[in-house]
């Protein structure tokens, strides 16, 4: 009788799990081809890798819920799950049910996000970024007490999105960005504002997310001396990153 080593059965599943990860690699470019498109196969691979591995920890091992798992990841981030912005799928995924049960779940308010949301084409989104890429522009009119002002202008911006995530959950992505602000050393509101702002838009996980590697790179870069350099660079990152995005999508839509 033939018999498979512990050793023989362990790299038949490294081998699997290598199948299933290239496949979510393809995936992932269809599902979010302009994202995929500019941080390259190898970040995209990490991303992935990083999400299935997240997806583990809830219990999610089965390919529908795992692929569910990294399709938000795309879409929302890939701290979604522990995002404040989206409290629903965070409890959702630490209910004690079966894990097709709360993928199903999952699914059926991810329908309702790209419905109310996200709009059409993900209208509703670029439209935000076009608006959050003139605030980004511009002078700042905030007073050192900004934070009332800022949340006006954020449903100013994305309604759609303030709307779904509630008081609650903005309140505490404010809460959690400032003070990630106060331990890069930015104290300025302009700093400060950065930070609210790249964590609405991007996900409360971005500045160590593999989808947005030129946040993490940019804060953990020793070559740039003050916090005042730092946030600087930062910015205009991030103005040249929205300012890409908008223009494929505009090319796009004139295909």
């Amino acid at each position: 009788m033939l018999k498979i080593r512990p050793e023989q059965m362990s790299a038949f599943e490294q081998a699997a799990r290598r199948r299933f990860e290239d496949e979510m690699v393809v995936h992932s470019k269809g599902f979010a081809t302009r994202l995929c498109e500019v941080i390259g196969d190898r970040q995209v691979r990490v991303a992935v890798r990083s999400a299935m591995a997240r997806a583990a920890t809830y219990g999610f091992t089965d390919r529908g819920p795992v692929q569910l798992f990294i399709e938000m990841t795309l879409l929302c981030g890939s701290g979604f799950d522990t995002d404040p912005q989206y409290p629903a799928v965070g409890e959702c995924l630490r209910a004690p049910s079966d894990q097709m049960q709360r993928a199903e779940e999952i699914h059926a308010g991810y329908c309702d996000f790209l419905e109310r949301v996200s709009g059409p084409g993900a209208s509703n989104v670029y439209r935000a970024l076009k608006e959050l890429l003139q605030l980004a522009r511009g002078p700042l009119k905030f007073a050192d007490d900004f934070v009332p002002a800022l949340l006006q202008e954020m449903n100013r911006i994305f309604p759609q999105k303030v709307a779904y995530s509630g008081e609650s959950g903005l309140n505490g992505l404010m809460k959690e960005a400032l003070a990630e602000a106060q331990a890069y050393g930015f104290t300025t509101v302009r700093q400060q504002v950065l930070i609210v702002t790249l964590k609405f838009a991007f996900g409360h996980g971005c500045t160590d997310d593999p989808l947005y590697p030129w946040i993490s790179r940019t804060l953990q870069d020793r070559k740039i001396k003050s916090p005042q350099a730092r946030a600087a660079r930062l910015e205009k990152k991030a103005v040249t990153w929205l300012e890409h995005v908008i223009a494929d999508n505009e090319r796009g839509a004139t295909a």
